[in-house]
């Protein structure tokens, strides 16, 4: 199948592999969209215990994923992030996230969700610069 005018699936073994119909990423309309990643090691497979340091593996997956298209964590405009455990894992989360992110950071939208085996899954859309991306 061939992508759509104007948008690029974006792909690298520096990140776990999709688990179903999705890619990790697409570029469109100058932001790259990820798919919502999970805090499993690309390289093994294994997930951290706690939520902070799942939620730095997640970042570090999701950072993967942007430097193929030269971006970083620094291009992120929008944030989604889903936790098992909202209420008991929001601060040890959000103090792990501030890690990664400097002022100012993205917007942000974190919800409880029903996850599978996991503590936190995220999301992101992050702005190109006007250059073109890597191919």
């Amino acid at each position: 199948m061939s992508e759509p005018l104007g948008m690029r699936a974006v792909d690298t073994p520096a990140a776990p592999r999709p688990a179903g119909a999705y890619s990790q990423g697409v570029a469109a309309g100058g932001f790259l969209f990820t798919a919502g990643f999970g805090p499993q090691d690309p390289a093994t497979g294994a997930v951290p215990e706690g939520v902070g340091a799942q939620t730095a593996q997640v970042l570090r997956n999701i950072g993967a994923v942007l430097a193929t298209h030269g971006l970083s964590l620094r291009d992120v405009v929008k944030v989604t992030a889903h936790l098992q455990h909202l209420r008991r894992d929001f601060a040890a989360y959000d103090a792990a996230y501030r890690e990664f992110f400097e002022e100012p950071c993205p917007v942000r939208t974190t919800v409880g969700s029903d996850l599978m085996d996991i503590l936190v899954e995220i999301d992101v859309v992050a702005r190109i610069p006007d250059r073109e991306p890597p191919r």
